[in-house]
């Protein structure tokens, strides 16, 4: 659950009881966001939105310099980590890449990621200096049809937050806002690795202008 600034929170994995839950979700209250976890209470089975960020680089920036202009391969499709090493052999070695569902997740294990997506399109001749960017997800995953972006900054108004990985919602609202995130499913599992939480609901819904003070629905 997300709260605007001063607004009282919950510790997560620790909700009200159930009763109380349903007067929150339906009545006068402080935003709260409910999430789930991957494939619960809201079904992630293509990922949540959020920031797509997250760099993992490989090889050694400073290991080999190309310059010569050189034929991209395609990648798409490839393991992350045999993409790397095909993308060396052709003499790239500045290479990056990101979590393709937005869910700002480092991609620590290459071999247990594969490429959704490449910068620098397939047959392209260019130098290798360029740094090739691929987006991927886990081996086990659905790429999405297209990169997906972080939600925009909340500045004055809250964001849609709805389908969003937690932490990148987090990341989209000012360090002062009080937070409160509660399991959907009402089992008040412990949220310990946001990028495996999607946004759910939200409360106050987006749009509504966020001013620092308790924040209570229409009537």
């Amino acid at each position: 659950m997300f709260t605007p600034p001063g607004q009282p929170s919950w510790a997560a994995g620790s909700p009200p009881k159930r009763k109380r839950d349903r007067k929150l979700l339906g009545g006068v209250t402080a935003g709260i966001l409910v999430i789930g976890g991957l494939g619960t209470a809201c079904d992630n089975t293509t990922g949540t939105g959020g920031s797509s960020t997250a760099t993992a680089t490989a090889g050694s920036s400073d290991a080999k310099t190309g310059g010569g202009p050189k034929t991209v391969p395609e990648f798409v499709g490839m393991g992350l980590q045999s993409a790397q090493d095909a993308a060396q052999k052709q003499g790239f070695y500045s290479l990056t890449s990101h979590d393709s569902l937005g869910r700002d997740r480092h991609q620590i294990l290459d071999r247990d990621w594969k490429v959704c997506s490449q910068n620098v399109k397939a047959g392209t001749t260019t130098s290798t200096d360029t740094r090739l960017d691929f987006g991927a997800v886990k081996s086990d995953e659905t790429c999405p049809a297209k990169d997906r972006s972080a939600p925009t900054a909340a500045g004055g108004t809250m964001p849609d937050l709805k389908g969003k990985s937690v932490n990148t919602a987090r990341d989209a609202l000012r360090s002062s806002t009080s937070i409160t995130v509660k399991d959907a499913s009402g089992k008040g599992r412990y949220i310990l690795l946001e990028s495996n939480w999607q946004v759910c609901s939200e409360k106050p819904p987006a749009g509504t202008k966020l001013s620092g003070s308790r924040w209570s629905s229409p009537r």
